[in-house]
């Protein structure tokens, strides 16, 4: 099968393109930037550029949409952001793709929208608050809280606030007045990153890890995979409600009470730790749009480790901030010491594949001249797939 990805920045997209190519299919992906992690594989075959799609999703999907036909694709595979507009411009599509309907991914696309729906299936949430007005604020009384922006990717459009005073000025940064936050209550415990693939309303397959090691950004450096009591009956409440297709990601706490829900993703997220697990959900997409009736996926093993050295890296040289700190990690994980002890590379595995070893030395070099250098690497990484709250005005606007 020749399948396009739809975007060749970020961590999924990497982790993709890796499974698809040792599954035997010709990848191609598009790209916004002339230098994307995911070109860094022998498994991508080529790379096609496009627009920006934060800055203008409609061209993005004229521009893959030719290069769909052109290139005589089978499937067009969303692995970022651009799922929004290839739902919501889903009649119009002239290539396969697997999106849920446009309608149920307005349910979760946006925070607040979220938040409304987890509340509707019952599912625990942080204490929550809706704000419209510099006035609501007066409504939180216990700190820590989250200001979120309703539109935001990568914790881009969060703020952590521990007092009124900074509530405030970081109500303004993100905007209340032009548009609504919600803020929540900071929930003790592990975090947990769960993925989920469904077709039409049937759970089809998922899984859970816990981040071990928290690297640039918040993402996890180190994971290993976990089972969390009453999560299939929490996803399959979500997705019959949402008659979801395709891929489906949380972020959960594990707190004293039980799991919370603190962020929903309406698309695939990282599934290189579930493969390592036993649980193949890249296949189980493709199934859903090869297939009428796609198998149900068994559960995975627990206690699978894996890790992301470039994430482990940028994270080190954004705290501490120091060489040796940045060494002394790589040291760690080539060594197999410490939290990497019988973990696997899931991100950039160099074994027969060398290119994939270009942007973890590209990230090392950089940050050992200069370890600020490393958010250079995460911002650009960001910017090339986000939704931005004037993209998605658009989308909604024309969507068919």
């Amino acid at each position: 099968m020749r399948v396009l990805l739809s975007e060749g920045s970020g961590l999924t997209s990497r982790q993709t393109a890796q499974r698809l190519g040792e599954l035997g299919h010709h990848v191609e992906l598009l790209s916004s930037t002339q230098l994307c992690l995911s070109r860094f594989t022998r498994h991508v075959r080529a790379v096609h550029r496009v627009p920006q799609f934060g800055a203008d999703p409609l061209g993005w999907l004229d521009a893959a949409l030719e290069i769909a036909r052109q290139r005589k694709v089978d499937l067009l595979f969303p692995t970022q952001e651009q799922v929004t507009v290839l739902s919501a411009q889903e009649k119009r599509l002239t290539v396969a793709t697997i999106v849920p309907p446009f309608a149920a991914l307005r349910r979760v696309q946006d925070k607040l929208s979220a938040f409304r729906t987890l509340a509707e299936i019952g599912a625990s949430q942080p204490e929550t608050v809706e704000l419209f007005a510099e006035a609501d604020l007066s409504d939180i009384s216990s700190f820590p809280v989250f200001l979120k922006q309703p539109i935001s990717t990568a914790s881009s459009g969060v703020r952590k606030v521990a007092n009124p005073a900074e509530l405030r000025a970081a109500a303004r940064g993100l905007g209340l007045g032009d548009r609504p936050l919600i803020a929540q209550s900071q929930v003790a415990g592990a975090l947990a990153m769960v993925q989920a693939i469904a077709d039409r309303g049937r759970l089809i397959g998922f899984h859970a890890n816990l981040r071990v090691k928290e690297g640039v950004g918040g993402g996890a450096a180190i994971k290993r995979s976990t089972t969390i009591p009453g999560l299939a009956d929490l996803l399959e409440r979500i997705v019959a409600r949402l008659r979801w297709r395709g891929g489906l990601s949380l972020d959960i706490i594990l707190g004293a009470g039980g799991p919370v829900v603190i962020d929903v993703n309406p698309r695939l997220v990282e599934p290189a730790n579930a493969l390592f697990a036993g649980v193949d959900l890249v296949g189980a997409m493709l199934d859903i749009a090869t297939c009428d009736q796609p198998r149900v996926l068994p559960p995975g093993r627990d206690g699978v480790v894996s890790h992301q050295l470039l994430l482990s890296i940028l994270g080190a040289a954004d705290h501490p901030g120091t060489r040796r700190a940045i060494l002394r990690e790589c040291a760690q994980a080539l060594q197999s010491r410490g939290a990497y002890r019988g973990s696997r590379e899931e991100l950039t595995p160099i074994a027969g594949d060398w290119l994939a070893a270009v942007p973890v030395a590209a990230a090392l070099t950089a940050t050992l001249l200069h370890p600020r250098l490393g958010r250079k690497f995460q911002g650009g990484a960001v910017g090339a797939y986000a939704v931005t709250p004037k993209a998605w005005d658009m989308i909604v606007a024309t969507a068919l």
